[in-house]
């Protein structure tokens, strides 16, 4: 990771006026006539930066998005990217962040459609592919990271996948990825349990009209400051009409989640996969297959955790719970499959109620016992 940011953002500036590559955007004023309710909200937004990025959809015709992100830490420390789902945004994260940002260096960011960042809705084509992209562009020119973990949720888990597959076939890496993590989504489809809201967005009559209603409809100003700072963020640049946008996303992973998942089994990069227990939208099961099809007998490191009392938002839920799990791997605390069951006893003697489960590996073998008294039809002899 590159510690001289100041230097290496004036690099890259120079460099982006002369190759014109998107540069640093200042960062924008709130939407004319927009008011905070919650203050917590506010200060997340005043707290960022922004970027413009130039998107690589055809459909989009070079369109170019203001792009809105924060980091915390020390950047002498190792770098931590967070992906945020849908429909929510890099405020997801605030809780656990304020539990890692001692020990690592945090970017994280709101995708175009999402939180504070543009959410044009004219047309505009938001792809899980392009994202993986503007994630390459963010980790390189904006944040200049060298090498760095990437924590994924939900609509993320897929981006987050793209991601991989592009840094896989890439010749020349410009950085390295050392860590992935990815939580509850519906990373494969056919076990999704989506709602009817979620598919009605798709409808190229149905979505709209569910959309007027959902604007229709009188934005929260009270209640708990997290319920109003979601609203705010929500109502910020119009996320309730960008949604008609955005939701089509499950169409993309749709087409292409067996092709994104299977850069798991080819990746040399460590994984730690943690699921909330749960979740209704995207149930264990889906975990259980991913991890059995394409986790289990990789070569590179991988764990399986389970949160007993986590639902589909466990860094919201339960950002220590979730931390614990991100700061045991990072430290290179995850046993090897020999040492797993060992690994088990001691990790469960120690473990508070609300902590992730360790799943471990399947490793089907004989079941011998050497020494033992012989078992007949009979009886034992």
């Amino acid at each position: 990771m590159l510690r001289n940011f100041s230097a290496a953002r004036v690099l890259i500036l120079l460099c982006g006026a002369v190759a014109g590559l998107q540069s640093v955007a200042p960062a924008g004023a709130q939407p004319d006539g927009f008011v905070f309710h919650s203050e917590q909200a506010e200060r997340w937004f005043r707290a960022g930066e922004y970027f413009s990025w130039t998107s690589t959809t055809a459909d989009n015709n070079g369109r170019n998005v203001n792009v809105h992100y924060r980091t915390f830490g020390d950047r002498a420390d190792p770098a931590l990217v967070l992906l945020h789902g849908y429909p929510t945004s890099s405020f997801d994260f605030r809780e656990m962040i304020d539990l890692l940002d001692d020990d690592y260096f945090i970017a994280t960011l709101d995708f175009p459609g999402f939180g504070f960042s543009d959410k044009p809705q004219d047309g505009y084509s938001y792809m899980l592919e392009d994202d993986a992209k503007l994630l390459d562009y963010f980790v390189r020119e904006v944040v200049v990271l060298e090498r760095f973990s990437l924590f994924t949720h939900d609509r993320g888990v897929s981006v987050g996948l793209a991601f991989l597959g592009n840094y896989l076939d890439a010749g020349d890496r410009a950085y390295e990825l050392s860590y992935h993590f990815l939580s509850n989504s519906g990373m494969f489809l056919p076990l999704a349990n989506l709602l009817d809201s979620q598919k009605v967005m798709l409808h190229p009559v149905q979505g709209p009209a569910a959309i007027e209603r959902m604007k229709a409809r009188p934005r929260r100003t009270e209640g708990t400051d997290e319920q109003v700072a979601y609203a705010d963020i929500q109502a910020f640049n119009d996320g309730i009409g960008a949604r008609l946008g955005v939701g089509k996303y499950l169409l993309e992973r749709a087409a292409n989640e067996y092709r994104w998942l299977d850069n798991l089994t080819r990746s040399p990069v460590p994984v730690a996969y943690v699921w909330g227990l749960l979740d209704p939208v995207n149930p264990i099961r889906i975990a259980n297959h991913v991890w059995a099809t394409y986790l289990n007998e990789r070569e590179a490191e991988s764990s399986f955790w389970v949160l007993p009392k986590g639902g589909h938002y466990p860094q919201r839920t339960h950002p220590a719970e979730m931390a614990k799990v991100i700061r045991i791997a990072l430290k290179g605390e995850v046993p090897s499959r020999a040492t797993e069951d060992a690994f088990m006893w001691s990790y469960y003697r120690s473990r508070d109620s609300d902590d992730a489960i360790f799943v471990g590996h399947s490793d089907i073998r004989p079941v011998e016992f050497p020494d033992a008294v012989e078992y007949t039809p009979s009886g034992y002899r």
